[in-house]
């Protein structure tokens, strides 16, 4: 079961994050000889499922030649992270020594002391060949404490024999895309039932936010030392709108529906396939196009059976890629995905989580991380991705990629899942600017943390 942290607790717990946070490893003991650290364990967060067994045996395996001591990963589930950091973190006795969290959840943990300054390693990680926006998210006042793990930016897959029924080449500006998939949703080649130019659930913001960033709109901004949200600005609106548009006009999706598994409705076969490949359900939705980040290309495809299981294998004739174009000639400002990973400040091991962050910056395991399709956090490694339609589309999309606001909160408003509510209710509107006032009203006094 999904829990979400409540915002006096998140905020509470950030205080006393505050409170108990050290001076940033002063006193952190000298490294010692692997023979030394032979009963030592280091313990690493890792969330989600995204990062392959093959990358965690090569980590622990690395770890151990290279140290003497134990690494244990433990996977967390990202809707539960947030909760569980905000508890372990200050918790000296039961603190993961290195953890990964999200890109949009680091502003929160960094502004309250949860992680250790690693200033003194940022040029040997890395430096400015690591991905600047997510070196933001996890820094303060020029010091760094989260660094990027892995980038994944989110670009469109289409059926490229729908697109051709109706007449539709690949669009180059977002005003083509927007007329492009209303179109297609209308002229309804196949006559599908509930078929969707382009699906993007109701409460999707991640995908959403694509509109208001192009239109040069975004969701919070910084003024007189305190973060207020935006979603009223012009710029903000006029995206909105757009988005409003498709949702009438070009998606079935249902207003509730978030951007989990949207491939399930660009496949032929109306069969949904678990995570072990086998049939789980049935659904009626179609669709001609979707948004979702470049991972999403191993669900896609026509049913083959391979080891006596069904899967998914894609097929270049009827299936494609393309980058969300923008206002400008250059790729839409998408949402970049991806996640940071940073040192406990109460970590008992931080000589120890420091050779950990030594070997996942390393280029060995950069390389690892794009032969799994996960963008390498350090730049000089991009090319492990390949150069397939997947990690042209994926290079592209992320090169003009947005994060969300930095603001210390930002966790608090995810957690409540506030932008979920806010845009769910887009669709239905008709007094778009009025409800968006009335979310920024909700939403300003969650961003700063005080």
């Amino acid at each position: 079961m999904n829990r979400r942290l409540p915002l006096v607790l998140l905020t509470s717990a950030a205080l006393a994050l505050t409170a108990c946070a050290n001076d940033g490893g002063s006193k952190e003991p000298a490294a010692t000889s692997t023979a030394d650290n032979a009963g030592k364990t280091v313990t690493l967060w890792l969330a989600g499922g995204d990062t392959p067994d093959e990358l965690r045996t090569y980590l622990t395996d690395t770890f151990k030649a290279k140290t003497g001591a134990t690494l244990k990963i433990e996977e967390q589930a990202w809707p539960d992270l947030v909760t569980k950091l905000t508890t372990a973190l200050p918790d000296a006795a039961n603190t993961p020594d290195v953890t990964e969290l999200g890109n949009t959840q680091s502003p929160t943990f960094t502004n309250v002391g949860a992680f250790l300054d690693i200033s003194d390693m940022y040029d040997e990680l890395g430096g400015s060949k690591l991905l600047n926006s997510f070196v933001e998210a996890g820094s303060v006042d020029g010091k760094k404490y989260a660094l990027p793990y892995y980038f994944g930016s989110r670009y469109m897959f289409y059926r490229k024999d729908v697109w051709k029924k109706a007449g539709i080449e690949v669009p180059t500006t977002l005003e083509q895309f927007n007329s492009d998939v209303e179109k297609i949703a209308t002229d309804n080649p196949d006559q599908i039932k509930n078929f969707s130019g382009f699906f993007i659930g109701g409460q999707d913001w991640r995908n959403g936010i694509s509109w208001v960033f192009a239109n040069g709109g975004d969701l919070a901004k910084k003024q007189d030392g305190k973060w207020v949200s935006t979603l009223s600005d012009a710029n903000t609106l006029k995206g909105l709108q757009q988005l409003q548009q498709i949702q009438r006009s070009a998606s079935k999706a249902p207003a509730d529906a978030k951007d989990q598994s949207p491939w399930l409705y660009i496949n032929d076969s109306d069969t949904i396939l678990d995570d072990a490949g086998k049939a789980a359900g049935k659904t009626s939705l179609a669709a001609a196009t979707i948004m979702a980040p470049g991972w999403a290309h191993w669900s896609i495809g026509d049913l083959t059976k391979k080891d006596g299981k069904e899967v998914r294998t894609w097929d270049d004739a009827k299936f494609g890629v393309f980058t969300l174009p923008g206002t400008d000639g250059k790729p839409a400002p998408v949402f970049a995905g991806g996640s940071n990973i940073a040192i406990s400040a109460k970590s008992k091991n931080p000589a120890l989580a420091k050779e950990l962050m030594k070997i996942i910056f390393s280029p060995e395991y950069q390389q690892k991380l794009g032969g799994a399709g996960l963008g390498p956090a350090n730049s000089d490694y991009v090319s492990s991705l390949g150069d397939d339609a997947f990690a042209k589309a994926l290079v592209e999309s992320a090169s003009n990629s947005k994060l969300t606001p930095a603001a210390p909160g930002w966790a608090a408003v995810e957690s409540a899942q506030v932008l979920e509510e806010f845009f769910g209710k887009i669709r239905g509107t008709d007094d778009l600017a009025g409800l968006a006032q009335q979310y920024d009203a909700k939403i300003t006094p969650m961003l700063n943390l005080s």
